[in-house]
């Protein structure tokens, strides 16, 4: 049991940037292990966007290394802390999305995170914190937010940084990390995952269920465990990935195509892959430091592969790499999307706006001008020259990656 359990730990460790405290989280594996009981390993999403990233993946990874050992995944759909809006590592209040956008975008969280996470009853429970905290009264939250003191609350660094440059903290933001932290009081997690940017959250919750005398809340004295994971960075090389800095790969984009993962893996800066093999692969670090060594091009496209194979299949993979190269090569792949333009005769512009490639005509024109746009082949280079669709299509290129074939 015991070399089990220091195999179990290891693999944590690759992707964990803490787990707290380590000593006990190793106590609740060897009391799980003689009981049978399964530990309840609880991850929360506040679906304040639509798509769920290779960011989200690496703290779900985590968690299916145990879902394997054969314990109990407890994913919080945050339908109604996503109502508040998660401060962390924000320099000004969260914008508060609407219910309905909220509700929409949780419906897409569920079918997303079964790319990573087993799915059978006996490996993963789905709540959504609406369920207790939209029942919660006045009294209630008042009793919730006695168990803080702002102080305390003020000692978390975006606060403690916002508050030192005289930067709007809002009463509601304050309330967020009660509210996660009860989460863990109701479901009677016995581990919490996270980003490393959500430790001070996940400890409140410890805190409250050490609180806690038991009852309906179940903490029974005893806090969970908190491991965290790296933020991943996204493909820009600066920040964090993320929907809203438009530098994030989602875990159900397209295998292949211009906009899809083999091309935004290969765009990746090479200085970023030991993080990604470190955190999205089972490759030994040996193994795939060497591989960048001698050659980051390579190194990509293994990752890229690896990554496709494990989200959607390996014939997937393989023909991605086939139809990115293709197209950097001057090829055009296999597979590319088809618009139905009609017969008539129709501009390049307005065409490139159909074919989503540009937001505007006169975003259309401009491509034309820098020469970035061809069909069948050739440059186009006349912005008021009309295209007719042949009974066999045409194929549009806008750049190297961007292809579409017209049809009448």
């Amino acid at each position: 049991m015991s070399a089990e359990i220091d195999q179990l730990l290891l693999a944590l460790r690759r992707r964990a940037d803490r787990i707290v405290p380590e000593a006990e989280f190793r106590q609740k594996l060897e009391r799980s292990a003689k009981s049978g009981k399964p530990l309840r390993l609880k991850f929360g999403m506040d679906p304040t966007a639509p798509d769920v990233t290779l960011g989200h993946a690496v703290p779900l990874k985590a968690l299916r290394t145990l879902q394997d050992a054969g314990h109990l995944a407890v994913l919080i759909i945050g339908d109604y802390t996503a109502r508040v809006g998660d401060p962390s590592g924000r320099n000004s209040t969260r914008p508060v999305l609407s219910g309905e956008q909220i509700d929409a975008n949780a419906k897409t969280y569920l079918d997303q995170v079964g790319k990573i996470l087993r799915t059978e009853a006996s490996h993963l429970e789905i709540r959504f914190n609406g369920e207790w905290l939209g029942t919660m009264t006045m009294v209630d939250i008042i009793k919730l937010a006695a168990r803080k003191s702002v102080a305390q609350l003020l000692a978390r660094e975006d606060f403690a940084k916002r508050y030192a440059e005289g930067v709007d903290i809002r009463l509601h933001e304050l309330m967020y990390p009660l509210l996660q932290g009860y989460d863990s009081v109701v479901v009677k997690a016995d581990v919490e995952f996270g980003g490393s940017d959500q430790l001070f959250n996940n400890m409140v919750g410890r805190e409250l269920q050490k609180e806690d005398s038991g009852g309906e809340g179940g903490g029974g004295g005893e806090g969970q465990c908190v491991i965290v994971t790296p933020l991943l960075v996204g493909t820009d090389g600066v920040v964090k990935m993320s929907k809203s800095k438009g530098n994030y790969i989602g875990v159900t984009d397209p295998a292949g195509g211009g906009n899809g993962m083999f091309g935004k893996i290969m765009r990746v800066p090479d200085a970023l892959l030991p993080q990604y093999y470190q955190l999205l692969t089972d490759v030994p670090e040996g193994e795939f430091l060497a591989a960048i060594a001698t050659s980051p091009r390579d190194a990509k496209v293994r990752l890229a592969k690896i990554i496709i194979s494990w989200l959607h299949t390996v014939e997937l993979a393989d023909q991605a790499e086939k139809d990115f190269f293709a197209a950097t090569h001057g090829g055009v792949p296999e597979n590319i999307p088809e618009l139905l333009i009609g017969t008539a005769p129709i501009r390049i512009p307005p065409l490139l706006v159909k074919a989503g490639f540009v937001s505007s005509n006169s975003e259309g024109i401009r491509k034309i001008r820098e020469g970035g746009i061809k069909v069948d082949g050739e440059k186009w280079t006349d912005e008021k020259a009309e295209l007719t669709a042949t009974e066999k299509g045409n194929v549009v290129q806008m750049g190297s990656r961007r292809f579409v074939r017209v049809l009448p």
